[in-house]
């Protein structure tokens, strides 16, 4: 039977290609195997379609590289999610951090151009509900600009620290690396107190949602990702993807249907239909 609407798998084969690969064990590579008319096809260990041609890869199941699917796959996307808002985040507060670094010791004269240029913003950001006044950034720069050149200059450089962090965190989660992910929950919570001050002192959308995702994100990169000793730690979580490359061959293999291009079924995906 075809299947039907959205298909995680299929949408990450349509970006990546196909990921087939051919067990040692002759039971399971018998299975995942089709003899046609046009050479041999191998059934894709993420979506399950056959692709004609030479396997990617070779050797034991258990060797097998882990091909994300299912819910693993939707993981890779809730990551690689919170890691554009990473970069969002790191290049805002770059821009911030090189304004602040660029006109010290012009107070006024940025002053002066606030006052006249940010009400013109307001009604954009009106059509989104949110008060440009109300921006923490802008009370930021405010606050930095009514203070010595030796301090903005200071502020500048751990601006300019946080947004080089904020973008370390974006590769690495991008990129779905163990240290990425550490660095992440580490750096994320280091700044948690902070936002929920600045929520305690005024509450806006901005701020609620900022530390919002911010929790989130370190709650569900140490639950699902086994950090620092939680649900076993490392030893499991690299337990359980030596497990899942295994897994991965005898579910696909398993859930295979018996090759055979005959007439009235479905001939694999690619191949002409006898």
């Amino acid at each position: 039977m075809v299947r039907r609407g959205f298909s995680w798998e299929r949408r990450s084969c349509g970006l990546h290609g196909h990921a087939t690969y051919a067990p040692d064990e002759p039971d399971l590579a018998g299975r995942l195997r089709v003899a046609t008319p046009w050479g041999d096809a191998w059934r894709c260990l993420r979506c399950g379609d056959y692709v004609l041609g030479a396997p990617q890869g070779a050797g034991p199941a258990a060797s097998a590289p882990l091909v994300l699917r299912g819910r693993a796959l939707r993981d890779a996307f809730i990551i690689r999610l919170l890691a554009v808002d990473k970069v969002a985040r790191g290049l805002f507060i770059g821009l911030l951090a090189f304004g602040i670094w660029r006109f010290n010791g012009h107070q006024d004269a940025v002053l002066q151009t606030i006052d006249t240029y940010l009400p013109l913003l307001q009604p954009f950001f009106a059509r989104l509900g949110v008060n440009v006044q109300d921006l923490s950034a802008v009370h930021l720069l405010e606050q930095v600009l009514a203070i010595s050149t030796s301090t903005v200059a200071m502020i500048a450089l751990g601006a300019a620290g946080y947004a080089a962090l904020c973008l370390l965190e974006a590769v690495g989660l991008w990129l779905m690396k163990r240290w990425g992910e550490y660095v992440a929950a580490v750096g994320t919570s280091a700044f948690l107190p902070f936002e929920i001050h600045e929520v305690a002192l005024e509450v806006t959308f901005l701020r609620v949602l900022a530390l919002a995702v911010n929790v989130f994100l370190v709650v569900y990169l140490v639950w699902t990702k086994r950090l620092f000793g939680v649900r076993g730690g490392n030893a499991a979580y690299e337990a359980e993807r030596a497990n899942q490359s295994l897994l991965e061959v005898e579910a696909a293999a398993a859930s295979a249907e018996t090759p055979a291009p005959a007439s009235g079924r479905r001939s694999p995906r690619g191949l002409p239909k006898t």
